[in-house]
């Protein structure tokens, strides 16, 4: 049995997760969290953020990028065909919109939270430690939640290209 559709399964279903996460997220977490006040969206997303760095997390997200990068790494033998270069943009798209804007861009945030010593601010500092982490964060978390989408959907229709 030949391991391209082995890895293009495995990038599937670790693409399809990502995006469920992301998605979530998304649309429940941050809207739900959203109608606390600054103290209480705070806490809570500070505890959230650190709940989510487990083994279990932490290897899906992990193991989606090295699938996503395996896929046109093991359809190279079809270069320069269509096919390829399909595989090679949906590389493209999860790489820098869903990996290089976590790192770039949630990562950062959520250090600045942890970072924080949330007893000790004022109702002020907490208004202004939310107001600079919030909204940029979901801006950042649609990204993903679009590319990570993209990703899984042009994994699927990949499917109808097998074969060329």
């Amino acid at each position: 049995m030949s391991f391209q559709p082995i890895i293009v399964a495995a990038a599937i279903l670790l693409t399809g997760i990502m995006a469920g996460i992301f998605f979530t997220w998304s649309n429940a977490v941050m809207p739900g969290i959203g109608k606390l006040d600054d103290l209480e969206f705070l806490q809570a997303f500070k505890s959230m953020n650190r709940v989510i760095l487990n083994r279990a997390f932490l290897a899906v997200f992990g193991g989606t990028m090295l699938a996503v990068f395996l896929v046109p790494v093991s359809h190279f033998m079809l270069f320069p065909k269509p096919l390829f270069w399909f595989y090679l943009c949906v590389f493209f798209v999860y790489a820098i919109g869903v990996f290089g804007v976590t790192v770039n861009g949630n990562i950062p945030l959520n250090e600045l939270l942890d970072q924080a010593n949330l007893s000790n601010m004022s109702g002020r500092e907490l208004k202004a430690l939310r107001e600079t982490i919030e909204s940029k964060w979901i801006s950042y978390n649609l990204i993903r939640t679009l590319c990570s989408t993209i990703a899984f959907a042009c994994l699927i229709y990949s499917h109808f290209f097998w074969g060329e």
